[in-house]
């Protein structure tokens, strides 16, 4: 069996800078010392999803840029959850097989909810953010089938899932701050969904490359 090259190995967990971080690690630390579950802090995360989802689709019904706002704070919130639930499992020693399932499962919905809402958001075109969300559930149905067949967790991108977020927040907040009307006028919302739904695409298609690279190499 030949060994991957080291740009090509696969890493077991979705490589994030700010979980090294010191406030990281003392907020995460801080909620394992007093007994919060993880479990909890994934499903908060779905909420923030959620609400996320909502406050988008309150732009095109005259909300204007506090929903914008509200939705980029709420989708940082988001990650921040789907950040520290893994990092408070592993500080308390609370990491078990059903913390899998609400791992997963919340951000499935997070990252479906968020890009219909951005569909149905001042200037969207619903159908984008239908095929993003299909997209997007699809970038983490082939890494779990990647798993399945014996390959590493696959997280690359170009638009995986904190390549989204980061996509929607920055367009979110540009909206809040563009002149009235501009968001809707120019389609902002429709152009973001469409580079999000190309990208994952691009994305799907690379970790199957990877997967399948992988599972060759590692025959004996």
């Amino acid at each position: 069996m030949r060994t991957p090259p080291a740009a090509d190995r696969l890493p077991e967990r979705r490589p994030i800078a700010a979980r090294d971080w010191g406030a990281s690690r003392r907020a995460a630390g801080w909620l394992a010392r007093r007994g919060v579950s993880p479990n909890a802090i994934s499903v908060v995360g779905m909420v923030c999803g959620v609400a996320a989802s909502g406050a988008l689709a309150l732009t095109s019904a005259g909300w204007g840029w506090s929903a914008w706002l509200a939705a980029a704070a709420l989708i940082q919130l988001r990650l921040l959850a789907n950040m520290l639930d893994g990092m408070v499992a592993v500080a308390a020693g609370r990491r078990t097989r059903l913390g899998e399932l609400f791992n997963e499962l919340p951000d499935r919905i997070s990252d479906a909810a968020i890009l219909i809402g951005l569909g149905y958001a001042a200037g969207g075109v619903p159908e984008l953010g239908y095929l993003a969300a299909v997209a997007a559930l699809l970038t983490a149905y082939v890494r779990a089938l990647g798993k399945t067949a014996g390959a590493p967790a696959v997280f690359a991108g170009p638009m995986a899932k904190q390549h989204r977020m980061a996509v929607v927040t920055l367009a979110a907040v540009a909206c809040a701050v563009l002149p009235n009307g501009w968001a809707e006028s120019y389609h902002v919302a429709g152009w973001v969904a469409g580079a999000c739904l190309a990208g994952t695409v691009v994305t799907v298609a690379r970790r199957l490359v990877l997967i399948a690279r992988h599972l060759r190499e590692a025959r004996p």
